[in-house]
């Protein structure tokens, strides 16, 4: 499954999350180490929902930059 991430410069470090998974998130000193965290997080996550019995988010949102003048 592929999931959109947001990483968002927060102060001096980053915040990782993805919109279709509600209530995972990571942080980090770098891009790369935020974008490590999370997807570490994210199997985690992952893992949990299945192990309880609850359902799994399907990966919906799209991400796309634009460019406005």
């Amino acid at each position: 499954m592929k999931y959109l991430v947001l990483i968002k410069r927060v102060g001096a470090n980053f915040f990782a999350s993805s919109p279709d998974v509600p209530l995972c998130f990571a942080t980090g000193d770098t891009i790369e180490e935020t974008r490590d965290n999370f997807s570490a997080a994210l199997r985690g996550h992952l893992a949990s929902l299945r192990e309880t019995g609850d359902q799994v988010p399907e990966p919906e949102t799209i991400g796309e930059y634009l460019t406005v003048d």
